[in-house]
């Protein structure tokens, strides 16, 4: 099944975009290979209190745009969808410049030395939120779903009464997600699409790439994706006999990849591995796989 990406995104950096009544959409100038044009920041509310999704990385630019596009409101909370450093450091400077708390899941779960290197380690949320855990505002409440696959603490923000999820990097409009481990879990992210695709949103806002409308055959061709994948691995696994996540990489994504996303790539199966060798279809022996 292919997926349907939607990549045409015409929002310069820095300008604001009305989305939905009381959402706005601010885009970060960061843009690159995972990240697209850029990450997105989400503003929720308006006229009052308004909370603030994802201000981004550290970035002089994005903080004025976030707080020119909120002049005249109170900034009376800053979420974060997840620990990764395009998402959460600039909480921080926004923090200082508002004096709003800041709401997360927890702190990045990966140290460093344990293959969490692209995890922001100096975020601690003021305020955790559990798995069905609120926030509200002025005309405005939000439901965290803890949603871990991509990032071990990553969260969706059900926009309650609209149909609105704001589905960070669990489910993007312009690309598949990468997951990889051990911050990422490949069986964890299966589960998080599973619960997702049993829900009835109508819009997902994610954290890059444009918004993303009629949300629920997007989300089973992206599940059905990753079962293709993984037959795919298995498949290249049995011809092999043993290999690295590295070594197949070529056979399972052909030619055409973007050298850039090589590293990435090879993690992504890593995650599948992890998971046929959890299901006992593959058994792993030092770096290399066999199937089982």
């Amino acid at each position: 099944m292919s997926i349907p990406f939607i990549r045409e995104d015409t929002l310069p950096p820095g300008e604001v975009q009305e989305v939905a009544p009381g959402v706005r959409r601010v885009l970060c100038g960061n843009p690159g290979p995972f990240t697209y044009r850029g990450t997105n920041t989400w503003i929720i509310g308006g006229g009052g209190s308004v909370a603030v999704l994802d201000p981004g990385p550290v970035d002089e630019a994005q903080l004025s745009a976030i707080l020119r596009a909120t002049e005249g409101e109170r900034i009376s909370h800053i979420l974060v969808s997840h620990t990764h450093r395009d998402h959460s450091p600039g909480v921080a400077a926004l923090q200082a410049a508002t004096g709003a708390r800041s709401y997360g899941f927890g702190p990045h779960m990966t140290p460093p030395d344990q293959g969490g290197e692209g995890g922001d380690h100096g975020f601690r949320p003021d305020v955790t939120l559990p798995d069905g855990g609120t926030v509200e505002g002025d005309g405005w409440r939000l439901t965290a779903l803890h949603t871990p696959g991509h990032c071990a603490n990553h969260l969706c923000f059900a926009l309650e009464g609209t149909g609105i999820l704001f589905s960070a990097d669990h489910v993007m409009s312009w690309s598949t997600t990468v997951v990889s481990p051990p911050d990422g879990d490949m069986a964890a992210y299966m589960r998080s699409l599973a619960r997702l695709a049993a829900r009835d949103d109508r819009l997902y806002l994610p954290g890059h790439g444009p918004p993303l409308p009629e949300p629920a055959p997007f989300v089973a061709a992206l599940a059905a994706h990753r079962r293709e994948r993984e037959e795919m691995v298995l498949s290249a696994l049995r011809v092999a006999g043993r290999a690295t996540a590295q070594e197949l990489v070529p056979p399972v994504y052909g030619p055409a990849l973007d050298a850039r996303l090589l590293p990435a790539a090879a993690r992504s199966l890593l995650a599948h591995l992890i998971k046929l060798q959890a299901e006992g279809a593959a058994a792993r022996d030092g770096e290399a796989w066999a199937p089982r």
